[in-house]
């Protein structure tokens, strides 16, 4: 658990970038980093490390001060990944994943088996990649690795600087996808900063938006785009958030609310997807009219039913705005 209490930080000269922050980060939640270039999100982050001093307030972490604590120490036990994945060149794979472990004085035995473990969470082999070095490795590959190094130690808290950012859209979807899927497992602590709406909507338990170092709201993705607390919520966010908000949303919500249409066995031209497949994409597949028939299938490729613009749109009229908090990320 980590406690923001009228956390502030002002540089030499007077300028504050984060003013008297409040909030809690609850054992086990991704919580998101949101706002405008230097509204002091990454600021925020860095003090939680003390990678940036604290000029007033205070950063608890699981009950202890964080200023109290011994620098070096408190870093080994905090995850950090930041956009560029920061590998070191010069060293290999295996490495890099085992650089805190290492420090450590963990045992050769111990290590290798913590490098297999990791390397088959993100579905690399450890024997494949471990002796290969960065330069070797495709861009997502990377990132995948900066992530299974930050965990290589087991830490409760992880902290992550848009460390999807300078992927291409389909691979940082997939990457996203899987972290959140690691995330069930490990169930990290963690302070993820983005300044994308849509990733903060997919990845987070809740959101901090800023503004100038201020907190604006702190809230779950669904309220935040159902309930914004002021102007500048509400324009962050922007029009359209009604169909941002489908994102938080399943097929299988819409089943058990309104039920499927039925779909024509006489129709060829279709597309089966998923019902656990979110809402919002699959609006987008029907906008763009990338089959006569969109089919839903269940896990073991039972066809449920179809779905329609018009089912979703009804969805969207009277679900989320009445219940929108009926679901949660994960």
């Amino acid at each position: 658990m980590i406690t923001f209490d009228q956390t502030t930080k002002t540089y030499a000269g007077g300028v504050t970038a984060v003013k008297g922050v409040d909030f809690t980060v609850e054992q086990g939640e991704i919580v998101v980093l949101l706002g405008p270039s230097g509204c002091g999100k990454t600021t925020l982050l860095r003090m939680v490390n003390r990678l940036e001093t604290i000029s007033d307030g205070k950063i608890m972490i699981d009950g202890e001060d964080s200023m109290a604590l011994d620098q070096i120490a408190l870093r080994r036990k905090i995850g950090y990944v930041i956009q560029s994945n920061g590998l070191f060149p010069n060293m290999t794979i295996e490495e890099n994943v085992m650089i805190v472990p290492d420090l450590l004085g963990w045992s050769k035995k111990e290590k290798k088996a913590r490098f297999n473990k990791l390397m088959e969470m993100i579905g690399l082999s450890g024997d494949k990649f471990g002796k290969r070095y960065p330069h070797e490795l495709s861009g997502g590959q990377q990132q995948r690795i900066g992530v299974i190094r930050a965990l290589a130690a087991d830490p409760p808290v992880m902290l992550m600087d848009e460390p999807f950012g300078a992927l291409d859209p389909i691979i940082r979807e997939k990457i996203q996808g899987e972290f959140l899927q690691i995330q069930k497992e490990v169930k990290k602590t963690i302070l993820f900063v983005s300044h994308d709406i849509d990733e903060a909507i997919k990845m987070a338990d809740k959101i901090v938006l800023l503004r100038g170092g201020e907190l604006m709201q702190y809230d779950t993705p669904s309220e935040m785009l159902v309930r914004p607390k002021n102007e500048f919520v509400r324009e962050f966010f922007g029009k359209d958030r009604a169909i941002k908000s489908l994102s938080l949303h399943t097929i299988q919500n819409l089943r058990e609310i309104i039920g499927l249409a039925e779909f024509d066995e006489a129709i060829t031209d279709t597309k089966t997807i998923n019902v656990h497949h979110d809402l919002r994409n699959s609006l987008s597949m029907l906008l763009n009219q990338e089959a006569e028939q969109v089919i839903v299938s269940d896990d073991n490729g039972n066809k449920l039913g179809a779905i329609t613009i018009d089912l979703v749109q009804k969805y969207l009229h009277f679900e989320i705005k009445a219940k929108p908090a009926l679901v949660q990320k994960g």
